[in-house]
C-alpha cells in the first residue's frame, strides 16, 4: 500500500509542476526554460526518468530492483508515506507563494520582483526543499542502494543549482537579494 501512495504523491508532484507551467503559458508567461539557459540541465533527463521508472518497477512489481532491501520495517514505510505527503504540501506552498513568478530553469524574470513571502519567508529555496524531502520519502518506502544514491546525487545536484540561481539573483536583483538572504535560510 505504501509503495503505490509513494508512487504516485510523486507522480502528483509533477502534475503540479505541468499544472502551474501550463497555467502561466495560458497567461502568455513562458514558465519553461529547462535547458535554454544552461545545457547542463539536459544531463539530468536521463536520470529523471530512470528514477520514475525505479518508483514505478518497486510500487507495481514488475522489474525487481537489483540488490535487496537495506532495511524492512512497516513503521519506516509510513514514514515514508507522511514525509512524501509533507514533501507536497510543502511543494504546493512553494507553487502559490510563487504567485506568476515560477519557472523551471534560469530565466530573466524581474516583473514579479523577489519573492520573499509565504513559503519564501522560511526557506530561500522551498521547492528543492520539497524535492529532496520527497527522495528521502521514496527511499523510507523503497530502501535500496539506488535511491539512496540518488538521495545523495540530487542533494548535490540541488546545492549546485542553488548556488547558481543565488548568483543569478543577485545580477537581476542586488542589494534586494542580498539582504534576503541575510535574512532567510538556504534551506530551513
Amino acid at each position: 500500500m505504501q509503495a503505490y501512495i509513494g508512487f504516485f504523491v510523486f507522480i502528483l508532484l509533477f502534475l503540479c509542476v505541468r499544472y502551474k507551467a501550463k497555467r502561466l503559458e495560458n497567461e502568455g508567461i513562458k514558465a519553461v526554460e529547462f535547458g535554454q539557459k544552461d545545457k547542463t540541465d539536459l544531463i539530468l533527463l536521463p536520470f529523471a526518468v530512470f528514477y520514475v521508472f525505479m518508483l514505478s518497477a518497486n510500487a507495481f512489481h514488475y522489474c525487481k530492483t537489483p540488490g535487496r532491501l537495506l532495511f524492512e520495517s512497516q513503521i519506516i514505510n509510513w514514514i515514508g508515506v507522511l514525509v512524501c505527503f509533507i514533501s507536497i504540501l510543502f511543494f504546493l506552498w512553494a507553487l502559490v507563494s510563487f504567485k506568476k513568478s515560477f519557472r523551471v530553469g534560469l530565466v530573466e524574470n524581474i516583473e514579479q520582483g523577489l519573492i520573499t513571502s509565504g513559503a519564501f519567508s522560511i526557506s530561500r529555496n522551498p521547492i528543492y526543499v520539497a524535492f529532496a524531502l520527497m527522495l528521502i520519502g521514496q527511499f523510507l518506502i523503497f530502501p535500496n542502494w539506488i535511491l539512496l544514491i540518488y538521495i545523495i546525487a540530487g542533494c548535490c545536484t540541488f546545492h549546485y543549482r542553488i548556488l547558481l540561481e543565488e548568483k543569478f539573483l543577485i545580477q537581476q536583483y542586488g542589494k534586494s537579494a542580498t539582504d534576503y538572504f541575510s535574512k532567510v535560510r538556504r534551506y530551513l
